[in-house]
């Protein structure tokens, strides 16, 4: 199933279209998950949560639930929030004014008013449901397709190549890359193109003796399917795969949540090790993109299938789930590193302390989209100059 419907469209109405679906659908279960998160938490220790919005600004409907939650849909689907009552923003800037004067009773159901321990999780809950939403659906693809099975075998290597030096040869398997049983010529891949300039330890087959060998990927621009440009660490092996060689086994439900859980803890591992390599020099942040990527990449994966969609959903709300906590004051991790602060001195930091750090949060948050943006435009104009 994918989104390539609605054939009277003409072509560039429809690719707008199918990216623009894409997008919404893959921000939007994202980011409802990634709220929710702060909400069930909320309820759980009493609470009393005012709004619950995907999106920013104007209403565009919505509806108040028993328990005066107005639910709704805001005009920006660049993200959503959960206002707690007390708060001021929806950045959970507390209301001094409403603060003042609260009973006992509405105290007690006030988000600033609650122990450090409870205002800490209702914060964590918001990233840890994007973890848990990957967990979810890599669990839910696999137990419906199944794992792929297909032996990382050497075919080919490049003369000249990475692969070329370290040693190998047509023939070889690879057994484990740094101690990590290698499954699928797919899993290698992934670990070879995170790491570029990184010495890795490899174990093969060859003709049934397991031979050690030392590989360091080299950094090349690659293209995909879509004609998209990264730079990723190759190996220069290749594989040529027969239709008979491409196998799906069937797992059970504990072995696929296992599968979810694999899966979502190597997307955080690669993104923390690409981030780390950012910092001290050793990866270009050219990779890094924001809500123009998103949604290029959401369209072109929509016309692949809804079930590379839905994965796709994953690895975005794996990355926001990482973003969340960065310890930057306007975001959840900022927040934790506050309480964290108060665990330890006994009392929050003063009102000023927390308004300056808010100020950096803001501007830090600004650069990073405005970075990100940068990298969009650049990286599509330069897709178009190519074109």
């Amino acid at each position: 199933m994918s989104l390539d419907f609605l054939p009277g469209m003409g072509a560039l109405g429809f690719d707008i279209l199918r990216y623009l679906i894409a997008f919404l659908f893959v921000l939007t279960v994202v980011v409802f998950f990634h709220e929710l998160g702060h909400f069930l938490v909320a309820r759980w220790y009493g609470v009393r949560v005012l709004v619950f919005s995907i999106g920013f600004g104007r209403e565009l409907f919505g509806f108040t639930d028993r328990k005066g939650t107005r639910w709704k849909i805001s005009a920006i689907p660049l993200g959503g929030y959960v206002k707690f009552f007390g708060d001021e923003s929806v950045a959970s800037t507390p209301d001094l004014n409403a603060l003042a004067t609260m009973s006992e009773a509405e105290r007690k159901q006030s988000f600033i008013h609650q122990n450090v321990a409870p205002r800490a999780a209702i914060v964590a809950a918001g990233p840890l449901a994007n973890f848990i939403l990957a967990i979810v659906i890599f669990a839910t693809v696999a137990m419906i397709y199944g794992r792929q099975s297909t032996m990382a075998r050497v075919d080919a290597v490049q003369p000249g190549s990475a692969a070329a030096a370290a040693g190998f040869q047509p023939g070889d398997v690879v057994l484990s890359i740094n101690g990590r049983a290698i499954r699928s010529f797919a899993e290698m891949q992934r670990i070879v193109s995170f790491s570029a300039g990184e010495a890795l330890d490899v174990v093969v087959d060859r003709g049934g003796t397991r031979v050690p060998l030392k590989a360091t990927p080299a950094l090349r621009e690659v293209k995909d399917n879509f004609g998209n440009v990264h730079r990723i660490g190759v190996l220069g092996i290749t594989r040529s795969l027969a239709p008979d060689e491409v196998r799906f086994e069937r797992v059970g439900f504990l072995t696929a949540v296992g599968m979810g859980f694999t899966e979502t803890w190597a997307l955080i591992e690669q993104t923390m090790t690409y981030i780390g390599r950012v910092f001290v020099g050793r990866a270009p942040a050219d990779q890094l993109g924001g809500p123009l990527m998103i949604a290029q990449v959401s369209g072109q994966v929509a016309s692949v299938s809804f079930s590379a969609l839905v994965q796709l959903a994953a690895a975005v709300s794996v990355s926001i789930g990482l973003l969340n906590l960065f310890p930057v004051p306007l975001l959840d991790g900022g927040h934790l590193l506050f309480y964290a602060i108060e665990a330890a001195r006994g009392r929050p930091l003063s009102e000023r302390a927390q308004e300056y750090g808010f100020r950096i949060g803001v501007a830090l948050v600004l650069m990073l989209m405005v970075f990100a943006t940068y990298n969009d435009i650049a990286r599509l104009a330069s897709r178009w100059a190519g074109s």
